[in-house]
């Protein structure tokens, strides 16, 4: 049974490499689409100025962030293919958790720019400023979303990486199976 086990799973690999190496190159234009967006979307009104990236820190993070992840993807599509780093399984899932854990980070942090952007708060007397930038907001929220795929392409990397690196070892042993050892 374990060797039927071990032959579904080599079977596996290679659509795990396929969608892997398709995963890492999708990112690539997705995260350079959401760099694009961002640094180009520039606004001007009369009661908020020039409305731009570099005025807003989490947008800088999340330009900061995307193109961190986007050459990853890259560097890691092209080691997925080399023999040495193919045995290095543990590699690939620290960095991938590392880079899905900063998506999600600069992700939230411009989620939270965009409500401000749409709702204001009263409390602090912030007013919402999408209605008089309108065009600035709708590419943000465009940006926002081309972040949460890359995000999602992510999690699914991590996911992948972590069943390459947990497969190499035994899954452990349950109880009944330790009291049957013992006896």
């Amino acid at each position: 049974m374990n060797s039927d086990i071990a032959d579904s799973s080599n079977n596996k690999k290679p659509v795990l490499k396929f969608l892997d190496s398709s995963l890492r190159l999708s990112v690539i234009p997705l995260s350079v689409a959401t760099i694009w967006l961002t640094v180009t979307n520039k606004e001007f009104s009369s009661i908020y100025g020039e409305l731009e990236f570099r005025n807003l820190p989490a947008l800088k993070y999340m330009v900061c962030i995307s193109a961190i992840s986007a050459g990853y993807a890259l560097v890691a599509a092209i080691a997925s293919w080399i023999r040495y780093f193919v045995t290095k399984s543990w590699l690939f899932f620290v960095s991938d958790q590392i880079v899905a854990h900063l998506m999600v980070t600069s992700g939230a942090a411009v989620m939270e720019i965009l409500y401000l952007a749409y709702n204001g708060d009263q409390k602090i007397i912030w007013s919402e400023a999408c209605s008089t930038n309108g065009k600035f907001c709708n590419k943000m929220k465009v940006a926002l979303i081309l972040h949460a795929l890359v995000l999602c392409c992510f999690i699914v990397l991590a996911v992948i990486s972590a069943y390459r690196v947990f497969s190499l070892f035994e899954p452990p042993l349950s109880s009944k199976e330790v009291e049957e050892e013992r006896a």
